[in-house]
């Protein structure tokens, strides 16, 4: 069974900037291309770094409509569309599907804490009606449910599953994963501190936050490790552990708001649970940013 990689590289997990008046889509049509400009391999909407827990139903299918329609084409588009509610995922990946996405990225759900016969039933409906590649998105920190390597083995019979967002943190059991999926799901890095060890077992890549504000650095590092510079991939994991260890020194996605705005991206604008960065933590981000390059 051969299936569709949606990207190979690094994908950012757009932040979606926000004013008291909803989203700014002046500065998110200056975030997107800045980011096909600088080379990112792909561009997620909507997901937990674009705040979608806290936008409208209008507003989370605006955004997707929107970027798919600014990207036009040049990368592909990955949206967000998971819920705990399966209908209402459905509905989103229908919506994303019409607006033009090349993919879309199906969390786990999160509160009702669905057992795994749940998960693999909820994901074969949704992967049923969609009509682009749906990739698994597993963050059991958030969610409270983990997708176990047997199921994930179980989903990788659908053809319309061809990847997995990993965040379980698990190096263990994402082995096991990969040793029982055989290549017919597709690994990227869920968090930026495993790029390189993900990558190692196979993986195509991270879906990033780090790349938010390093996109250009955040592709050359899985570039030199698919071009076999396995040293020099590593050496730049290590480079940017202080900022990444900064970039989720508060629940993401607070810190990377603050610092692209500090970048002239965006307002410093969060809803409520989410509050902007304390001063200390904001202080070691900023400084962070400062020891690799980035003006602020």
């Amino acid at each position: 069974m051969e299936k569709k990689t949606v990207f190979t590289g690094a994908a950012t997990a757009l932040i979606t900037p926000l004013t008291e008046d909803g989203i700014d889509y002046v500065a998110f049509e200056k975030l997107i291309n800045w980011q096909i400009a600088e080379g990112i391999n792909a561009l997620v909407v909507a997901g937990t770094t674009g705040e979608a827990s806290t936008l409208s139903d209008d507003e989370h299918r605006d955004a997707i409509a929107f970027a798919s329609k600014i990207v036009a084409g040049r990368v592909p588009v990955i949206a967000g569309t998971g819920s705990n509610d399966t209908e209402y995922a459905l509905d989103l990946t229908r919506c994303a599907c019409e607006a033009g996405a090349d993919a879309v990225l199906s969390v786990t759900p999160y509160y009702n804490k669905a057992t795994q016969k749940g998960l693999y039933q909820m994901y074969t409906r949704i992967a049923d009606e969609s009509t682009v590649p749906v990739i698994l998105y597993n963050v059991p920190s958030r969610t409270g449910v983990n997708i176990a390597p047997k199921t994930y083995e179980a989903l990788a019979e659908h053809p319309n599953i061809v990847g997995i967002k990993e965040a379980n943190g698990d190096i263990s059991k994402i082995v096991e994963t990969m040793a029982r999926v055989r290549g017919r799901l597709d690994l990227y890095s869920g968090n930026d501190d495993q790029i390189v060890p993900l990558m190692a077992l196979g993986g195509k890549g991270v879906i990033s936050v780090l790349s938010n504000v390093l996109p250009r650095e955040t592709v050359e590092l899985c570039d030199r490790f698919f071009r076999g510079d396995i040293a020099g991939a590593a050496e730049m994991q290590c480079r940017y552990h202080r900022l990444i260890d900064a970039l989720f020194s508060e629940v993401n996605p607070i810190p990377v708001k603050a610092a692209m705005a500090a970048m002239g991206y965006c307002e410093d604008y969060l809803r409520l649970p989410l509050t902007t960065m304390e001063d200390d933590t904001r202080a070691n981000l900023l400084d962070a940013m400062r020891e690799v390059g980035i003006r602020v």
